[in-house]
Parts: structure tokens; C-alpha cells; sequence
């Protein structure tokens, strides 16, 4: 498996799904690798981290249709032309009942994951169109599969997602270019310590036992399980795959 002469994007790269995804992808070969997140600071940190030339990054509000756009012309400066645009930002929003749960914060979670993900492809789509296609992968959850108590905004936004990857997946199949999704189960990292707070507040850890025992191998995804998947759909392997749901989550929808 190989991405020798590839170029990417990765949104929400200096995250845990990002970074083991960059990490991956700089050893399977990628030539130019741009990291997008909102917070410079932790792209200084991610890159100094991957310490690797091929690394670029991007301050960007994935939400911002004006940022959306100079991350994806960035990258076109960078390299020429775009072959794998990972759209991974996320926002997990609050855990409470939906009859209290804050309009702000559920338009926040609409606007990073789902518009986020239509202004990604929107901004992507004309560049691959021009130069012969490529992968595009979304990162969608569990939760876009099923419902679970007290999480509205984010299962309504990950079910979303959904619908905007087969969409994607049919307009741009005439151009070589793929649109997939990535469905994890709880990944034991940032996302998960504070979704684990929010539905055991001072007994996070009890939260996690019992996630952990919803899942039939026994444990939460790493990084890098979600990593592995991201680069076989980027991957010239998985040439004849687009419009799926690729589940990573260990028998959890099961």
C-alpha cells in the first residue's frame, strides 16, 4: 500500500485521528501533506511532532467558507493538485437531554461537521475534477448509525454526513473522484475524555468501562485503527470503493 507520489489534505490534523493519519500516510510515501486545524498552535506542535519536511499547515475554520477555500487553494499552490482530501474536523458538542441542549452549541456542531464537510467537498471537487479524480474521506462516527441518548447534535450531524458522502460519491464518480465515509466507535482520545465527562461528570472512567463493554472486542479504537482505514481508502487499493460506509469499531453496530 502506497501514496508515492500523492498529495493531501488532512482537516482537524492536529488531532489524534489527524496526526496518526499524517503519520501513516508520510510512511507510505505521500509526497506533500497539508495539516488543517483551528488552532496554530497545536499545528506548530503537530508538526514539530511528525517532524517531517513534507508537513505544511493551515490555520482554518473549517466552518469558514472563505477558509475552507484558501486551505484548498493553499494546497494547490503547495503541491499542483490535489489526490486525497481528508475531511476528519469534528466537534462533539455537549451531552444533554434535547429539550436542554444549547441552541449555540448545536448550531456549532452542525456548522463544523456537516458544513464543514459540503464547503470541503465543494472547495475540492473543481481542482480534482481538472486533474483526473482522487479520494475524498469523511469522517462520520457510529453515531451516524445509531441513536444515542442526550448526543442530538452530534448523531443528527454524523447521520448527516452520510447523505453529503453519497451524494458526493454519485457527482463525482463520472470524474474518478471517490467519496467515502469512516465510521469509528468510541476512539480513545480527546473526543471520547470529554463525551465520557459529559455522561458521568467525576466518574469519567465508569463512563469508559462501560462504553467498553457495548464494544465485543473489548476495547476503544486507537488512532490508529481509524488511521489504517484512512489510508486504504486513499489508496489506490480501494479504486472500485466509493459511496461506502467503512466501519471501524470493533463489533459495536454489530
Amino acid at each position: 500500500m502506497t501514496l508515492k507520489g500523492k498529495h493531501a489534505i488532512i482537516t482537524g490534523g492536529a488531532g489524534g485521528i489527524g496526526k496518526s493519519t499524517a503519520a501513516l500516510y508520510l510512511k507510505e510515501g505521500i509526497e506533500g501533506l497539508l495539516l488543517v486545524d483551528l488552532s496554530e498552535e497545536n499545528l506548530k506542535s503537530a508538526k514539530k511532532e511528525l517532524n517531517d519536511d513534507r508537513v505544511y499547515t493551515y490555520a482554518a475554520d473549517v466552518s469558514n467558507p472563505a477558509q475552507v477555500k484558501a486551505y484548498t487553494d493553499k494546497a494547490v499552490d503547495l503541491f499542483g493538485k490535489l489526490d486525497i482530501v481528508f475531511l476528519n474536523a469534528g466537534y462533539e458538542g455537549v451531552v444533554k437531554p434535547l429539550s436542554d441542549y444549547p441552541e449555540e452549541v448545536y448550531d456549532k456542531v452542525l456548522a463544523v461537521n456537516v458544513k464543514g464537510v459540503w464547503l470541503g467537498l465543494k472547495c475540492a471537487f473543481p481542482y480534482m475534477q481538472n486533474s483526473g479524480g482522487g479520494s475524498i474521506i469523511i469522517t462520520s462516527s457510529v453515531a451516524g448509525l445509531r441513536g444515542t441518548p442526550q448526543t442530538m447534535a452530534y448523531t443528527t450531524s454524523k447521520h448527516a454526513v452520510i447523505g453529503s458522502m453519497r451524494v458526493a460519491a454519485l457527482e463525482g464518480a463520472p470524474f474518478n473522484i471517490r467519496v467515502n465515509s469512516i465510521h469509528p466507535s468510541p476512539v480513545d482520545n480527546r473526543m471520547m475524555r470529554s463525551l465520557e465527562e459529559g455522561f458521568a461528570p467525576g466518574a469519567a472512567s465508569e463512563a469508559k468501562k462501560g462504553f467498553e463493554k457495548a464494544i465485543p472486542l473489548g476495547r476503544y479504537a486507537t488512532n490508529e485503527d481509524i488511521a489504517n482505514m484512512a489510508l486504504f481508502l486513499a489508496s489506490d487499493n480501494s479504486k472500485f470503493i466509493t459511496g461506502s460506509i467503512n466501519v471501524v469499531d470493533g463489533g459495536f453496530s454489530a
